[in-house]
């Protein structure tokens, strides 16, 4: 312990001296850097690819937190994705540089700290290094946007509102929905660039009930919002509604994404739908590949949001599932009443679930097969102020038909990866299974 103060002293020390240099690195700095911080704080950080862009380059991960190599129980998972768009540059250098500020400052500054030791932080800075390697310095165009494939990342995910599994999935795209299935990701924001808004779900629509008024509402519209405005007003100049000349007037400095345009085959929808994991887009920047000169004014006025909006980990409830044994439950299905989400929120691996949540009074229903489903009304404080969700466990009982018809356990599977010859795996005709299935659950209580 004493050698790993020390050595958080000595970088501390040489950061506030030098720090990261606010310039842009190339593929190969950034991975050295990365290594360099993994070597120098070894007990706070763990460095990982989670896969390789079309041309054969890592898509590096950078764990943070006082256990980085597992997961821990009641500890929830948070990330920031960066550089999805080639040319849109400036969150790759911001999440260096936060990578830089937070382990520089933990065990000195309290903030950190408390976020550090709460939660599990992940940080990919670059998620289409090849589109990067290819940008050229420019404000609005496009070179450099999509992968080496002439793929646009943002549009190649499947889509809870179109008939696209049979679409080939890119590398990259690959490589993030395999991670999603590693990790119980609880909140998330990918960086981009060429306004100043924080956009969330739904990105699209099929017309049905979710349309209302020219946005696409999903079933924590009112969770998405505070969590934009959360970033917007934690922002030195997002929240003013039009800091970008040429952009759109955004009250408060947020927008639901389908409102602003529908983007079909998004990765904050997918996020959503099919990872339990809420997250936004965040425009951080008016210009997309900004000269260098603005960079350190562009993390002073992101700064500050950016450790705000990760806090929000902790909104709502959080538990584990266990049975009567007291054994972890798996795929459980835990709704919070009057919120009917595409696919259900289910316990992982582990029985644990995670569902963000203002303040307020709630119902929490906990279905499986087999079993007894449990209701129970919550009253949720202001988590992020303690750095902690209220907990609340659930203890399932057998059902009493004992060996009568049990159904299998809800699910909305995620879309496969591979080609397929068909579109027969769309998402609907699973919704409409899982709800003959709880109905059936039920009438069996």
């Amino acid at each position: 312990m004493f050698v790993f103060t020390l050595c958080l002293f000595l970088w501390s020390w040489l950061s506030s001296i030098h720090g990261l240099e606010f310039r842009y690195h190339n593929s190969m700095e950034m991975e050295q850097y990365l290594k360099d911080i993994n070597k120098t704080f070894p007990d706070i950080t763990h460095l990982h690819s989670i896969g390789q862009s079309v041309e054969g380059r890592e898509l590096w991960v950078l764990i943070l937190g006082q256990h980085p190599r597992e997961h821990r129980t009641g500890i929830p998972e948070f990330k920031y994705v960066g550089n999805m768009h080639g040319n849109e540059v400036v969150g790759r250098v911001l999440l260096l540089q936060l990578i830089d500020y937070l382990t520089s400052r933990y065990l000195r500054d309290p903030l950190v700290t408390r976020l550090l030791n709460s939660s599990r932080v992940h940080i990919l800075p670059s998620m289409n290094p090849d589109g990067f390697e290819s940008s050229a310095r420019d404000c609005m165009y496009t070179v450099g946007r999509y992968n080496k494939n002439g793929v646009d990342l943002n549009r190649n995910f499947p889509d809870a509102f179109e008939s696209n599994t049979d679409r080939e999935r890119e590398k990259e795209v690959r490589a993030v929905m395999d991670w999603l299935k590693t990790e119980s990701f609880v909140l998330s924001a990918n960086l981009h660039g060429g306004a100043v808004v924080a956009s969330y779900p739904y990105d699209n629509s099929n017309g049905g009930g979710e349309l209302q008024g020219g946005q696409s509402i999903s079933p924590d519209d009112d969770v998405f919002i505070h969590l934009a405005k959360t970033y917007s007003y934690s922002h030195s100049e997002m929240h003013n509604s039009n800091s970008c000349s040429d952009s759109q007037d955004f009250t408060h400095g947020i927008t639901n994404g389908y409102y602003w345009y529908p983007l079909p085959g998004g990765m904050q929808d997918y996020n959503y739908v099919w990872a339990q994991c809420l997250e936004l887009t965040l425009e951080i920047s008016c210009c997309k590949f900004p000269p260098e000169a603005q960079l350190p004014g562009l993390w002073e006025a992101n700064k500050p949001a950016l450790l705000a909006y990760m806090q929000q980990v902790h909104l709502g409830v959080k538990g584990v599932v266990t049975d009567s044994n007291g054994k972890p439950v798996q795929n459980a299905v835990v709704e919070v009443v009057g919120r009917r989400n595409l696919c259900p929120f289910r316990t992982d691996r582990n029985g644990e679930y995670y569902r963000l949540l203002l303040p307020g009074n709630y119902t929490i229903t906990v279905t499986y097969p087999g079993h007894k489903t449990v209701h129970q009304a919550v009253r949720v404080p202001y988590g992020p102020a303690a750095f902690s969700a209220l907990e609340c466990n659930f203890c399932l009982q057998k059902s009493d038909y004992g060996s009568a018809f049990v159904p299998p356990p809800p699910s909305c599977s995620t879309p496969a990866l591979e080609h397929s010859e068909s579109g027969s795996d769309t998402l609907l005709p699973g919704v409409f299974t899982m709800l003959t299935l709880l109905l059936l659950q039920r009438l069996l209580d």
